[in-house]
């Protein structure tokens, strides 16, 4: 009787319409894409340079429709050129029959605080794609014209953070989806509705300069939807080892899961990180873990001749 009563429910649900919150991506290796959630961070601390960050997570390995995610950010500060930092971030989200894509484009003004850092005050601008392609399984083998058969909208999305970033700390406030926008589509007389929710995040960071060889550096990212919150905290042992250097850590993701963190820059600029979360939420009997892949690139141009002038007669 109770999975009779449920599956009314559902049907009645499906004949009318369908919303859901979007969440934002959850990434271990957030050290590396501040400026896909804060655009106040863009190329802020990239003095004539960019960077190109990618990131892959699998979350909840061998969990049946458990959230796929693929970020690109690629951000420029090119004082020399243009004032202030420049950037794209582009990241997919794939959970259950559900697909989210988002891109922005991050514009960060800086502003010089005495000799204490430098405030940068962001804004993307940008569309977030939401869609679903269901493959339905009903309880007869009779199809159910009721069952909702795709979605697909898009809609504006901005972006505001406010970034600083001093000479061993960092700190930001930033705010994602400000319009909230709501996503509706009708087929065969079905209204699905999407609701993009407004996500609100602070972040800080300090680095210990020469604890033994190397550095120690921890972080820290909160982020809440006005309905749930979660915390990401992490240390760090940074070892320097030339132009190559060598880290390894710890991730805690608050009610979610502990996470091992490890990343090698075999040549200068060059740096690739693996982490592997353990689950220790609801899932942990049917997850084997998540398992994040990133690699980040920089270039910075050479910096410009310098030109002096002598008199023949001192030659």
């Amino acid at each position: 009787m109770l999975l009779k009563n449920r599956i009314l429910v559902f049907l009645f649900l499906a004949s009318t319409s369908w919303t859901f919150a979007q969440q934002d991506k959850l990434l271990t290796h957030f050290i590396y894409d501040k400026m896909s959630i804060n655009p106040g961070k863009t190329g802020i601390d990239l003095y004539n340079g960019f960077c190109g960050t990618s990131i892959y997570r699998n979350q909840w390995d061998k969990v049946n429709g458990a959230p796929n995610s693929a970020l690109l950010n690629v951000e420029a500060n090119l004082t020399k050129y243009f004032p202030g930092g420049i950037g794209i971030s582009f990241w997919h989200d794939a959970i259950g029959f559900n697909r989210a894509n988002n891109v922005t484009l991050n514009y960060s003004y800086p502003i010089q605080i005495s000799n204490i850092g430098v405030l940068g005050l962001g804004i993307g601008v940008g569309i977030m794609n939401l869609g679903m392609n269901p493959d339905w399984v009903p309880p007869t083998s009779l199809p159910d014209n009721t069952l909702p058969t795709g979605f697909s909208a898009t809609g504006l999305d901005l972006n505001f953070g406010a970034y600083f970033q001093g000479k061993n700390f960092y700190a930001g406030l930033s705010s994602t989806h400000l319009p909230a926008s709501q996503l509706k589509q009708a087929t065969q007389g079905i209204s699905t509705t999407f609701n993009i929710a407004r996500h609100y995040y602070i972040m800080g960071g300090y680095k210990l300069k020469k604890i033994g060889p190397g550095d120690i550096d921890a972080q820290v990212l909160m982020r809440t939807d006005l309905v749930k919150f979660s915390a990401d905290i992490n240390a760090r042992y940074i070892l320097p080892m030339g132009d190559k250097q060598l880290y390894g850590g710890l991730t805690y993701r608050t009610s979610d899961a502990i996470a091992l963190m490890a990343g090698y820059t075999p040549i200068k600029n060059f740096t690739i990180g693996y982490s592997y979360d353990l689950t220790v939420n609801k899932l942990s009997s049917l997850s084997n873990g998540s398992h994040e892949l990133m690699v980040r690139y920089c270039y910075f141009l050479p910096p410009p001749p310098t030109t002096r002038a002598r008199h023949p007669r001192w030659l």
